[in-house]
């Protein structure tokens, strides 16, 4: 396989991966704020900040991947 096809499907296949990496963080970060607010009784707080953190995480990973699309 040539260099450049091979470089083309690693490609593809990490910015096909982007949206999995963006839901997952946001998943994440809502469920653990579920949690701690079943733990410690302070619903819905620390749901909300959970969930900020999950999108602030996945909106990071797009961050990355626009730079990573720009160094190429």
């Amino acid at each position: 396989m040539k260099r450049e096809t091979r470089r083309a499907w690693r490609d593809f296949a990490y910015y096909s991966s982007l949206g999995f990496q963006v839901a997952l963080s946001i998943f994440i970060g809502l469920f653990a704020g579920i949690y701690l607010d079943g733990r410690f009784e302070t619903a819905p707080w620390l749901t909300l900040v959970g969930l900020g953190l999950g999108i602030a995480a996945g909106f990071r990973n797009i961050g990355l991947a626009i730079k990573k699309s720009r160094r190429l």
